[in-house]
């Protein structure tokens, strides 16, 4: 399979079947092509307009036989309106500050993934990533990468691996310390993404993909302002008659 990005020919390839990591009765199979060449900023930034996701040096998108789950999903951060639940996580961590860094792995980050891994997804293979991997899934970016590191009384306690793209911002991986449920770290730091997008002027938080019936990934139907890819074009996430995206 083949599509033109400028000059030369952008080449995707297939993988085997494996057991879905969001579904598991299901079989999932990926395309993936290299990000490289003179040009990989764009390259990158059409991928991911295009419902591809970066890892390492690769991009991919899910292209399963009987499946079709998986949508790929963003915020248009100027429809985008805090409820009053996240309104109230904001004011707890009001505290909190950010430091803007290059992709380079620390130690810090490092013990606070391996936590976050093993209490969160303790039965995948990311639960026993080396320093060496993660190292690797930091610094090996062929393209505009930042960490942001979240701090509290000097105190690191979220981070994410976020790629720069022409139209926003999009999150590649983001961890936080998991002994704090109640501050909803997770969803705090998408809401930080979009405010971060709209003070650079630019449109959009990129987050991968949304599975309807796959609970670690359902909860990004909770924000406003959300579209999804359909047939190769951007729509809004339509309301349901309790209010809520679907």
């Amino acid at each position: 399979m083949t599509i033109s990005i400028k000059k030369p020919l952008q080449i995707f390839y297939g993988t085997s079947p494996q057991t879905c990591p969001y579904l598991p009765e299901k079989d999932e199979k990926k395309i993936i092509t290299e990000i490289s060449g003179s040009n990989k900023n764009e390259i990158n930034f059409i991928l991911t307009n295009a419902g591809f996701r970066r890892s390492h040096r690769t991009s991919y998108r899910p292209a399963c036989n009987d499946c079709n789950a998986c949508i790929p999903v963003r915020i248009n951060v100027n429809n985008y309106k805090p409820n009053r639940s996240m309104r109230k996580i904001k004011n707890r961590l009001i505290n909190v500050i950010h430091i803007e860094r290059p992709p380079i792995a620390t130690r810090e980050q490092f013990d606070l993934f391996n936590k976050y891994q093993k209490y969160r997804h303790y039965d995948s293979d990311m639960a026993e990533m080396t320093f060496s991997e993660y190292r690797a899934m930091i610094e090996d970016t062929p393209v505009e990468t930042s960490v942001y590191e979240f701090r509290e009384n000097n105190l690191l306690i979220a981070a994410s691996l976020t790629d720069k793209v022409k139209d926003g911002l999009s999150g590649i991986y983001k961890f936080f310390e998991t002994n704090r449920p109640h501050d909803s770290l997770g969803t705090w730091m998408i809401d930080w993404h979009i405010e971060e997008t709209k003070k650079l002027n630019l449109n959009y938080v990129y987050l991968g993909y949304w599975i309807k019936n796959s609970p670690k990934m359902a909860y990004k139907s909770r924000f406003s302002g959300l579209q999804k890819l359909i047939n190769n074009k951007w729509i809004d996430f339509k309301e349901n008659k309790e209010g809520k995206n679907e």
